[in-house]
């Protein structure tokens, strides 16, 4: 059975920067980034485009919103999910259930490939005016505690310091 690696943090923490350069330590050869945001607008556009400047050639990108389990499956490498949190966005936009993530998510987790996560931690902030906010807030705490639970190391990055909470030092 592969590591699982957890690395959750607020936006722009520095959770991405610090989850590319642990992939890139633990393998050996190309590591896939499996990244999960689907082009909305030119913001993300632009947001994309500097992740993919960011990790430069050191990475063989697969683009998938939804299907994680079918994209990761067949890999040989490690895999770098960036990120789970616009991945339950995908899933709920397109009308999955909290238990349709929750078991996708475990047969992601079941998979013998070394996988990073990346999170944001959004549980941390005020709670939101409207219920598809809250909801998605909900889902992403229980997404996390399934995910921490299951992994063999778990990272939380703030202000650029990774600190790791789970795991061997």
């Amino acid at each position: 059975m592969g590591t699982k690696t957890l690395f959750i943090g607020g936006v722009k923490s520095g959770k991405s920067f610090h989850a590319e350069k642990y992939t890139l330590k633990k393998c050996k050869n190309i590591p896939i980034y499996l990244a999960t945001t689907e082009f909305i607008d030119e913001e993300m556009k632009e947001r994309i485009q500097n992740h993919k400047l960011q990790r430069s050639q050191n990475f063989l990108t697969k683009e998938e919103p939804l299907n994680l389990f079918e994209a990761i499956q067949p890999v040989k490498s490690h895999v770098l999910v960036e990120c789970i949190s616009m991945w339950i966005n995908n899933m709920l936009y397109h009308e999955f259930t909290y238990e349709d993530i929750q078991e996708h998510l475990l047969k992601v987790l079941a998979l013998p490939q070394d996988i990073i996560f990346v999170q944001n931690d959004v549980g941390t902030g005020i709670i939101p005016d409207n219920a598809l906010a809250r909801k998605y807030i909900d889902i992403s705490g229980k997404v996390s505690q399934i995910i921490a639970q299951h992994c063999d190391n778990v990272f939380h990055v703030i202000a650029g310091i990774p600190t790791q909470i789970k795991g061997k030092k």
